[in-house]
């Protein structure tokens, strides 16, 4: 018997009838063809309906392509096509839904960081406008804190030990001796730390001595000493409210450079150093920086006047994006976001320090043209 009278099964499980065979969808009963004159047929190929399948499911399951096997002409010894699956892959040239537009993020927990930043001001003018001596050491614990975070993070990216004891004595020593001595002591504290950095090293192997030390003296002269500025305009009869205006200044270059930068930035400013900043953000700082300047000049400052404030305004906004610019350098050769975690939606000491330390001594020397020592 040749098993070819028996017609070929068809895609969807039925056997397909030669020459006036049963009817459809039944098999037949016996042997009742002539094998001679039936004629061999083949399976219908089964062309899957797009449209009930949804043209736009992504399925990965090899699903049937345009141009594939079952737009080809095929030959009668052909096999089957298996079943289709339930969830063909889309076709490429079917449109695409268009991607939800992303809304700008600020990049921080802006609720913790408000916060921390509203406490921390709190502290900070209460001890300014209370009594100085503790306002002073508010300064110190702030010194030795920053001394800790960047000594611990050069020892963690960089394996260099720059030593923390010397630095944090005589960090805080370098704070009490502007205060009390002025710039004079400020200078002498300062070279006494860096002297006391190069003996306490001496007790370590002699391996990255030099790289210590270096570090060691970098760290007094960035932190401890440019705080002392602060301390030196403390000073003056009128101190507290010059330090207030130092302080209001920074923040508010601070502000008006993310707020006209997240809303209006375009233009990069260093994208090698700090990608978020942009020109425009520069360009908010110096406007909130000049306006406040010349309102805290003409009514906070004795003999201040207005003009005096524009100008410092616009060395304020200078010194304090330097001052980001030269933090956000040493982070990014150190391969870290921030210096520390201390203060949520902030970072570090040392990640809130960054634009007052070099605005510091910008803001006495102004001030001491301007309206003298006081």
């Amino acid at each position: 018997m040749n098993d070819s009278s028996w017609g070929a099964p068809s895609h969807a499980g039925y056997w397909a009838p030669s020459d006036g065979g049963p009817v459809p969808g039944a098999a037949p009963a016996g042997p009742t063809y002539d094998a001679h004159n039936a004629q061999q047929t083949r399976p219908m190929p089964i062309v899957p309906d797009v449209s009930a399948h949804g043209g736009d499911q992504d399925d990965d399951r090899g699903a049937a392509r345009l141009g594939g096997p079952l737009f080809r002409d095929e030959s009668p010894t052909a096999q089957p096509h298996p079943a289709m699956p339930q969830n063909p892959e889309p076709m490429h040239d079917a449109p695409q839904p268009a991607p939800a537009p992303q809304k700008k993020s600020a990049g921080r927990d802006l609720g913790a960081a408000i916060g921390v930043g509203v406490g921390l001001g709190a502290v900070i003018v209460a001890s300014l406008f209370i009594v100085k001596a503790v306002f002073v050491g508010v300064v110190a614990v702030a010194v030795v804190v920053g001394l800790w975070e960047l000594t611990k993070r050069l020892d963690e990216r960089k394996g260099i030990k720059a030593p923390i004891v010397p630095l944090a004595v005589g960090g805080a020593a370098m704070v009490v001796a502007g205060y009390v001595r002025g710039a004079e002591g400020a200078w002498v504290a300062m070279a006494l730390t860096a002297l006391a950095v190069l003996v306490w090293r001496m007790t370590e192997p002699p391996e990255g001595y030099l790289k210590d030390v270096t570090a060691g003296v970098f760290a007094a002269f960035y932190v401890p000493f440019l705080a002392t500025f602060v301390a030196m305009m403390l000073t003056a009869e009128d101190g507290p409210r010059r330090v207030f205006m130092f302080l209001l200044l920074t923040v508010v270059s601070d502000t008006g450079a993310y707020a006209v930068g997240w809303r209006f930035g375009r233009h990069k400013l260093a994208p090698r150093i700090s990608p978020g900043k942009t020109r425009e953000g520069l360009l908010g700082a110096v406007s909130f920086a000049m306006v406040a300047g010349a309102l805290c000049m003409q009514f906070l400052i004795d003999d201040g006047m207005w003009w005096q404030g524009l100008l410092l305004g616009l060395a304020v906004a200078a010194s304090a994006t330097l001052g980001d610019l030269g933090e956000s350098m040493i982070k990014r050769d150190l391969g870290i976001k921030d210096m520390g975690t201390l203060l949520p939606g902030h970072g570090g000491i040392m990640d809130r320090l960054d634009s007052l330390l070099p605005t510091a001594p910008v803001v006495w020397l102004l001030l001491v043209l301007f309206v003298g020592s006081g």
